[in-house]
C-alpha cells in the first residue's frame, strides 16, 4: 500500500519512517511537515493511506481534507491529546496513533488499514464526524491544564501560559497576569501536552506560547508580550524563525 506522511515534528518522522521500513507491505511515496505542500503532493501521489497530524505549524489536516475533498484512501491521525479526544475521533477515522509513537501501534493499525483496503475508505461524512468531535471536545479551543503547588491545585487554560521555565527538576509557569506558578515536575512533562497549542521548546529550559511572542531578536533571544526575554539555544534558532515565518 502507498502511504504519505504529514508531520512537522522531525523527530517523529524519522521514528515512523524507521519502523515503516520493516514493513514489507508499505511504500511510502512522499513525506511533508507542511498543509500547503500536502495539498499539492497527495493529489497527484495517490496514496493509500495517509498518517496525518492534526495540527501543523502552517494549519490542520482537517483543513487540508476540506481543501482537497476527500479520495480512495485511508486516514490515521496522529495526535497527542488526552483519551478522550481521541475516542472521539475514532468515531470518524479511521485509526488514530497516540504520540510518542511506538513501534507495535503502529504495525497493528497498518494491518488493519491493508486488511481492510477493499472496504469503504474514509469519507467525507466521516471527516465531518471527526471534525466535529476534535471541535466538541475542545481540542481545537482553549483547554485546561492542572498545575499542582505546594499550596494548591490551580487550573489554567492553555491561553494563559506566556512561558515556562525549568530548574533543578521544578518547572515555574509565567501566566499573562503576571502570577508565577511553581511546580515540582521537569518540562519534559509538559512539552509534549502543549506542543500542540502552539507551544515550542525553544531552549533546553524554556517552552514558550507563541501567541505571547512580540519580537524575536536574532542575537539569539525572544522578547514576550509581559516584556521578558526568553533565550533561544543555537540549534533552535531555525525552527523559531520558521515557526514565526508561519505565523498567519
Amino acid at each position: 500500500m502507498r502511504l504519505y506522511i504529514l508531520e512537522d515534528e522531525v523527530r517523529i518522522m524519522q521514528h515512523i519512517l524507521q519502523i515503516l521500513k520493516k514493513i514489507n507491505f508499505i511504500e511510502v511515496v512522499g513525506t511533508s511537515d507542511q498543509i500547503s505542500v500536502a495539498a499539492v503532493e497527495i493529489p497527484a501521489l495517490a496514496p493509500d493511506i495517509i498518517l496525518a497530524d492534526i495540527r501543523l505549524k502552517d494549519g490542520d489536516s482537517f483543513h487540508l481534507f476540506d481543501e482537497i475533498g476527500m479520495s480512495d484512501f485511508q486516514v490515521v491521525f496522529l495526535t497527542a491529546y488526552d483519551q478522550y479526544a481521541i475516542q472521539a475521533l475514532n468515531l470518524g477515522a479511521f485509526g488514530y496513533l497516540l504520540k510518542p509513537i511506538d513501534e507495535i501501534s503502529l504495525s497493528t493499525v497498518l494491518n488493519k488499514c491493508f486488511h481492510h483496503k477493499e472496504q469503504e475508505a474514509f469519507n467525507q461524512q466521516q471527516l465531518a464526524i471527526a471534525k466535529a468531535h476534535y471541535l466538541a471536545q475542545g481540542v481545537g479551543a482553549a483547554r485546561r491544564i492542572a498545575l499542582k503547588s505546594i499550596e494548591c491545585i490551580e487550573v489554567v487554560t492553555m491561553d494563559e501560559i506566556v512561558f515556562c521555565k525549568s530548574d533543578k527538576g521544578y518547572t515555574t509557569f509565567y501566566l499573562k497576569d503576571g502570577k508565577e506558578i511553581l511546580v515540582s515536575k521537569g518540562l519534559k512533562e509538559y512539552e509534549n501536552l502543549l506542543t500542540p497549542f502552539g507551544f515550542l521548546r525553544c531552549h533546553q529550559s524554556y517552552l514558550v506560547n507563541f501567541h505571547f511572542v512580540k519580537k524575536y531578536y536574532r542575537e539569539g533571544y525572544l522578547v514576550m508580550e509581559n516584556k521578558e526575554l526568553v533565550p533561544v539555544s543555537s540549534r533552535k534558532k531555525e525552527e523559531v524563525i520558521q515557526y514565526l515565518e508561519n505565523i498567519a
